[in-house]
């Protein structure tokens, strides 16, 4: 039975329970109402701008003051284009909403924009593009909406045209919302079938409300992931997500990357319980149950008691 649209949900009302793919399928779920919404509400341009810059980044693109040209896969309205385009790039938007295209359209996006269902695969030419992004689309790939629907045949149709419409060398950043780690591991082995290297990088592992995840995937030649960010505790205000993922913020595929230690100065160090660049693993008693209490809510078991000694500076014993 199709769903009443009318009673659909908008995805800034949603909450984990109760996710936009579970609801209806992409083209139907972004009808012209919501596609509207989603352009004109302040909190999700401000989300979008802020993981569309944290994705070029992680793309690694070469500083040599030469557009390069971008695929961006479910380009909706043209919000992550528009970052985009304010870096000097040209890019390319791929969308199954033709609701989201055409508020994009009504908004003179500055790239090229296509209609087509990723999980078909992409029309492209082989090499065509320096880079490609995606913000929270690829999980839509998960959902089969008919019996005749297989989202390991759809992701494995994505992943494979995506790396060949890649030049060699080039990388794809796509942020994604999982459900859980089951899914993370059908869509990351999909991308490894399909000939990439890379893996998952996790921003603010230690955060239930700011965790991101972004998996970045290289055509060609390997290269070590990108370090998170918030490895030293700090948070950033977001969504809440559902995936626990190891201390070291990556869920690595291929290339395995060092984690190196960077310091954040004293101010941060001080407002994280440190005691100064030195020794930035010293922490205060308010710190460590912050983060035993992380760590409780992420269902781990292994979590020491409080007790009047948390956190208590031992006393050298003297000879």
């Amino acid at each position: 039975q199709p769903r009443d649209l009318e009673t659909v949900p908008s995805e800034t009302d949603l909450t984990m329970s109760a996710r936009p793919e579970h609801i209806a399928p992409p083209e139907v779920f972004y009808d012209d109402k919501e596609a509207r919404k989603y352009t004109t509400n302040t909190r999700m341009m401000e989300i979008q701008a802020t993981l569309t810059e944290r994705a070029l980044e992680l793309l690694n693109l070469p500083d040599d003051g030469v557009p390069k040209l971008l695929l961006d896969l479910g380009c909706g309205s043209g919000l992550s284009g528009e970052t985009i385009s304010e870096h000097g790039h040209q890019w390319i938007g791929l969308d199954v909403s033709r609701s989201m295209l055409n508020v994009a359209n009504e908004r003179e996006a500055e790239g090229d924009l296509m209609e087509g269902d990723m999980g078909q695969g992409l029309p492209l030419r082989d090499g065509m593009f320096d880079g490609a992004i995606s913000i929270s689309a690829v999980q839509w790939l998960c959902n089969a909406e008919t019996t005749a629907q297989d989202p390991r045949i759809r992701l494995r149709n994505f992943f494979g045209t995506l790396y060949r419409s890649l030049a060699r060398g080039a990388r794809a950043v796509l942020q994604l919302y999982p459900e859980s780690t089951k899914q993370i591991e059908m869509i990351t082995t999909a991308g490894m079938r399909a000939g990439f290297s890379g893996g998952l990088v996790v921003d603010y592992p230690n955060s239930t409300r700011a965790k991101k995840y972004y998996l970045c995937l290289m055509a060609g030649a390997a290269a070590p992931l990108p370090m998170p960010k918030g490895m030293d505790g700090e948070e950033d205000m977001s969504e809440d997500e559902e995936v626990d993922v190891g201390p070291n913020g990556q869920v690595k595929l291929g290339m395995r990357a060092k984690n190196k230690n960077r310091g954040r100065g004293q101010r941060d160090l001080k407002a994280a319980g440190g005691i100064s660049k030195r020794h930035p693993e010293a922490k205060g008693r308010n710190w460590i149950q912050k983060k035993k209490e992380q760590r409780r809510a992420q269902g781990h078991t292994d979590v020491p008691h409080d007790s009047k000694y948390t956190g208590r500076k031992r006393k050298q014993k003297g000879f």
